[in-house]
């Protein structure tokens, strides 16, 4: 199990109900080939650096995962196809950064 970490862009003229269920769709997908859901994070509307699709802002997903390697591929040929994702970004973790990751999370739940 190898330790990944994706980030993804959502078209920003979604409806609520239409960002959580792209969402949960992904994390569906990754916990039905085995995956361990670590961590999620909704970063929210978020302004772009530059225009991708015409669009100039970005609903911002995170998700924290385990998996076997050879499901990476099939999840992120998911993400091209879905006309509603923007970009996307997968990662693999090293322990450098778990470490890292970890510490944010315990951080920005002592903030909330």
């Amino acid at each position: 199990m190898n330790h990944y970490e994706t980030v993804f862009i959502l078209n920003p003229v979604l409806s609520d109900e239409q960002i959580k269920e792209t969402v949960k769709k992904y994390e569906d997908m990754l916990t039905s080939k085995g995956a361990k859901m670590i961590n999620k994070e909704d970063w929210g509307l978020k302004k772009l650096a530059y225009p991708i699709q015409n669009k100039k802002s970005g609903f911002y997903h995170l998700l924290e995962f385990t998996v076997p390697g050879e499901v990476i591929a099939e999840y992120e040929l998911a993400f091209r196809r879905d006309e509603r994702v923007m970009r996307y970004l997968t990662v693999s973790l090293d322990k450098h950064a778990i470490a890292w990751a970890a510490k944010r999370v315990i951080r920005d739940k002592k903030s909330a």
